[in-house]
């Protein structure tokens, strides 16, 4: 199947500086990630805060500028931000972010937000948009009458819904959720994954969902992808990289997922995440890897097919280019 979104070699970086008067330094968020999205899939991006998912969400909607790499969307290059071509595409791809009560205005009712992109895109008549904008609505499952209401007026799970709705107004191709889930209880939560997969399958939507909850990641992905200071270290099948993790650190993100019950086998990594700004030479993860070695501190891993399951991986001991050091593993 050919993808409705692919993504090559993207790299975004950063200048930050050290202290008042201290010199710059650059600062890599994005180092050479590629994915794709195929029409009516779900890929999840899973990773500790600050590895770089938000980011690479906004370089394939072209909401930033990649310092390397290339997005293409329905087999054409993403234009250049700005220009009348990429505003058109922006009815084709939207994006639901984490913080809903940031994401609206608190100035204007919810009905009229949700009628804004058909308005700006000038899709359909009109007279029409006000209905239509209820419609979305109702297929979020709020009701016509809080389309007069404003956003402080609205639960939680009530303004992310209204976001969501906002975003399937134009009936776009592709989605991109950033952490759309994270803010709210969990009842809450199994209610928008229900919504956002009910809308998948009636829009054929490519989705981009991404996220630190394995859980969730799990129940609406079709494919899963591991990421770590700015790289993707695994991408697969949920039930492959869920249920049998080959990277380290996807071992041990998996490991922490709490189990009734379970009173050992969790890996506890040492030490904190290197800064993006002083990153690692070889492997960005083997100052915390237990089973690192040497070889890892000198080379690079390429993501790569590991065996016949499909499964990318990029670790020289998981695809066997080396020998495993002694594990350590705490309980």
């Amino acid at each position: 199947m050919t993808p409705m979104l692919e993504a090559k070699g993207l790299v975004r970086r950063y200048a930050m500086r050290r202290g008042l008067m201290g010199r710059s330094v650059e600062v890599r968020a994005v180092d050479g990630v590629s994915l794709s999205v195929e029409r009516g899939r779900t890929l999840g991006l899973v990773g500790e805060s600050g590895c770089g998912k938000s980011t690479t969400g906004r370089l394939v909607l072209g909401l930033e500028a990649p310092d390397a790499g290339s997005v293409a969307f329905q087999d054409k290059p993403m234009p250049p931000a700005g220009t009348p071509a990429w505003r058109a595409l922006r009815s084709r791809m939207q994006m639901v972010f984490q913080d809903p009560l940031g994401a609206l205005d608190r100035r204007l009712p919810i009905g009229a937000q949700v009628q804004e992109p058909l308005d700006i895109h000038a899709i359909g008549e009109a007279k029409d948009r006000p209905a239509r904008a209820i419609e979305a609505l109702r297929a979020v499952g709020l009701r016509p009458d809080q389309a007069a209401r404003y956003p402080h007026e609205l639960s939680g799970g009530q303004r992310q819904r209204a976001v969501l709705a906002r975003a399937l107004a134009t009936e776009p191709a592709l989605l991109v959720c950033d952490e759309p889930i994270s803010a709210l209880d969990v009842s809450i939560q199994a209610q928008v994954m229900n919504l956002l997969m009910e809308q998948q399958e009636r829009l054929g939507l490519g989705i981009l969902f991404i996220s630190h909850d394995l859980r969730a990641v799990r129940q609406v992905s079709h494919r899963v992808a591991v990421m770590y200071l700015g790289t993707i270290v695994e991408e697969g099948e949920p039930d492959a990289v869920l249920h049998d993790p080959a990277h380290p650190y996807a071992q041990a993100l998996v490991s922490a997922i709490p189990h009734p019950g379970r009173t050992g086998n969790r890996i506890v990594l040492q030490g904190d995440p290197p800064n993006p700004a002083d990153r690692p030479t070889g492997c960005a993860f083997h100052p915390r890897c237990p089973v690192a070695t040497a070889f890892c501190a000198r080379e690079a891993p390429v993501l790569k097919p590991r065996n016949s399951d499909g499964r990318l991986v990029a670790c020289h001991v998981a695809q066997g280019d080396v020998a495993p050091a002694v594990t350590q593993r705490a309980a």
